[in-house]
């Protein structure tokens, strides 16, 4: 990707992190929009931006991650608020990965890669329930639908973008709670979003892809 395409898609995403606090205010209650002020919107959605852009050059499903991106960044402020993923926000990301996906997948002319991508969708559903369905789990059923949805584009990627896609949030979320317990900032039975886990997790795996 050209340097000056790359800068172009940075500044997308740092748009995009400007309009993330504005969009996740409507999916939360007053007392939790500090916290959507709090979070550097600009900075992180360059990043995130960036990051797809230099990892996936010219590739189809540039485009739709990039969409995607900007819808989890809202995603991750509602969840960080108020810990809850909204169904009309995973529908969205729901319907612009599937019929995204499709559109790359029969522009460049390579419709099996859908397969991939449905097969990431299954997989990583099937594994969120399980989790789900454990006793005492706190994985709440937004979360499972949401990591269903980003299975998508991670089974277009292939199976080691799923596998990374499996693992990464769930040792992300691990780290960043034994911290706060470290810091005593809170407690065992403190409940913690693990929606911004399961997409920072789904970014790092889309730069390794």
């Amino acid at each position: 990707m050209s340097t000056g395409l790359l800068a172009c898609v940075t500044l997308l995403g740092a748009l995009a992190g400007l309009a993330a606090p504005l969009a996740a205010r409507h999916f939360t209650a007053p007392p939790a929009a500090g916290v959507v002020r709090a979070v550097p919107g600009a900075a992180t959605g360059a990043v995130v931006f960036a990051g797809l852009a230099a990892a996936l050059g010219a590739d189809p499903v540039l485009p739709v991650l990039l969409v995607l991106a900007a819808v989890g960044l809202v995603l991750a402020l509602v969840d960080l608020a108020c810990l809850r993923l909204p169904d009309p926000l995973v529908g969205a990301a729901a319907l612009v990965a599937a019929v995204g996906l499709t559109g790359a997948a029969l522009s460049s002319g390579n419709p099996g890669r859908l397969l991939g991508a449905a097969a990431g969708a299954a997989l990583c559903f099937a594994c969120h329930v399980v989790l789900a369905l454990l006793p005492g789990s706190r994985l709440g059923f937004g979360d499972v639908k949401l990591a269903a949805v980003l299975g998508l584009p991670l089974g277009w990627l292939g199976g080691s973008s799923v596998a990374l896609g499996l693992l990464l949030p769930h040792l992300l979320h691990g780290a960043v709670v034994l911290a706060l317990l470290a810091a005593r900032r809170v407690r065992r039975d403190t409940p913690l979003p693990l929606g911004p886990a399961l997409l920072t997790g789904a970014w790092l795996a889309a730069l390794t892809a």
